[in-house]
């Protein structure tokens, strides 16, 4: 065979993973991963795309990629489904040696399966590095499995714009940075997480600090932002909030003063004639705020036109950014509320939960329109709110040019993690020394 017919080496597709939580409903996650598919695709055009999550068949259904599951695990069993096997000490020891290690060891054989090609495994933004709800055995657990497989099938392995801290358990907080430590790269959404892992001994010197990545995609209307009404649309964006307990022990009673104190809120915007929009960001988690608030008015026998207030279903990131889309301004608990408010160029008043919340709105020149959720008084977040309607058209251009400036930040963070990528998609023949198929 002569030089002239020798075909080149068919170029191997650069295959990218994202891990996270994902496909469980929490709408601000979703548009994450929406953000970052899309930036996949923008910067490598060529490459393949597959996603580690917690609920595959949602992924798959909703981003129209592979998915795989993060582990069986994390499934959590139908209720009222009993528990197999005696409760004694004696039984539930031989039962881990004897069903759960095995188990355990096929799981890590299917994760390293499922890592078969891939060159990058990115650890997709979110707030996977804090532990509210999280034990040392749950999400933080997995991310080091995943990142040890990550290195044996030699991909790189980036944490990219996550959020980190409080991580109250020490366990914790040694998973925590022994799968920090694996990556080829490390960035944080802000100065809190990066301060953070510092201030447990993490060496976060050489590591960078970048946007939320929600903020690298911008929203698609589906058509002109709908009104409701001729007057002046408040969005409150509310969360079934039952505090900040790292074991994820919920509080009835932090919860009712936290209904009390927002539905003296919305009853002072409906006493102005606002309309008012109730806004969730978890389609699972949030499921009696909306219906409570409206219930403690009427418990008030407080009196208000009806179609003052909006209450529609969301199952979507769409559906959200289409009701956010329809206010004028927003007061909101959750973070993705907030972000996507935000980039709807919609001034906003946060009611912080988590150290996250103060950071972002500090970011965005917003510092002085957040309060802590801990200790809510109405009368200030009254104030904060007259504020922000009287300065509302100063900041709105505003927050327009700082939302600009997020995006072609987070451009620049793209092209430096994707550089050696995008250089192998222009070689003929596409090879380098990441990513075996073994």
């Amino acid at each position: 065979m002569t030089m002239d017919t020798v075909k080149p080496p068919r170029r191997a597709r650069t295959t990218v993973s994202l891990f996270g939580n994902f496909g469980t409903h929490n709408l601000g996650n979703e548009y994450t991963l929406q953000a970052i598919i899309h930036n996949v695709h923008k910067y490598l055009p060529q490459a393949k795309v597959n996603c580690i999550c917690t609920s595959p068949r949602e992924v798959t259904a909703s981003h129209e990629v592979p998915a795989f599951p993060i582990s069986d695990r994390l499934v959590k069993a139908p209720a009222g489904e009993e528990r197999r096997g005696g409760n004694g000490a004696v039984a539930k020891f031989i039962r881990r040696l004897l069903v759960r290690l095995p188990r355990e060891l096929a799981r890590w054989v299917e994760a390293f399966r499922a890592l078969k090609g891939t060159r990058m495994l990115v650890m997709t933004g979110t707030g996977m590095l804090g532990d509210f709800g999280i034990g040392p055995f749950d999400l933080h657990y997995e991310i080091l499995k995943w990142s040890l497989l990550a290195k044996a099938r030699r991909s790189k392995l980036l944490f990219v714009s996550v959020g980190a801290g409080p991580i109250a358990h020490p366990l914790s907080r040694l998973i925590v940075q022994w799968a920090l430590s694996l990556a080829d790269y490390r960035s944080y959404r802000d100065d809190f997480s990066k301060h953070y892992l510092a201030s447990i001994g993490f060496d976060t010197q050489n590591d960078f600090v970048y946007p939320d990545l929600a903020f690298s995609l911008k929203p698609e209307l589906p058509g002109p932002s709908r009104r409701d009404g001729g007057g002046r649309v408040v969005g409150l964006g509310l969360m079934d909030y039952y505090g900040n307990d790292p074991t994820g022990n919920s509080s009835e009673a932090t919860y009712q003063q936290y209904l009390e104190k927002v539905t003296t809120f919305l009853a002072w915007l409906l006493e102005r004639k606002y309309t008012v929009r109730l806004l969730i960001g978890d389609a699972t988690y949030d499921t009696r705020i909306r219906g409570d608030v409206v219930k403690k008015l009427q418990e008030r026998a407080f009196r208000y036109d009806e179609r003052q207030i909006v209450d529609e279903p969301v199952g979507s990131v769409e559906e959200l950014i289409d009701q956010l889309a329809a206010t004028d301004a927003v007061v909101a608990t959750r973070f993705h509320n907030l972000v996507l408010a935000l980039m709807l160029n919609k001034p906003v008043v946060a009611l912080s939960y988590h150290e996250k919340i103060a950071s972002l709105m500090a970011g965005a020149g917003m510092a002085e329109y957040c309060q802590s959720i801990h200790g809510l008084e109405v009368d200030s977040l009254v104030q904060q709110f007259v504020k922000l309607e009287q300065n509302s058209q100063i900041l709105k251009s505003s927050l327009e040019q700082t939302v600009e400036k997020y995006r072609e930040t987070l451009d620049r963070q793209y092209v430096r993690i994707f550089r050696d990528e995008v250089e192998l998609e222009q070689r003929p023949d596409g090879r380098n020394g990441t990513g075996t198929d073994g």
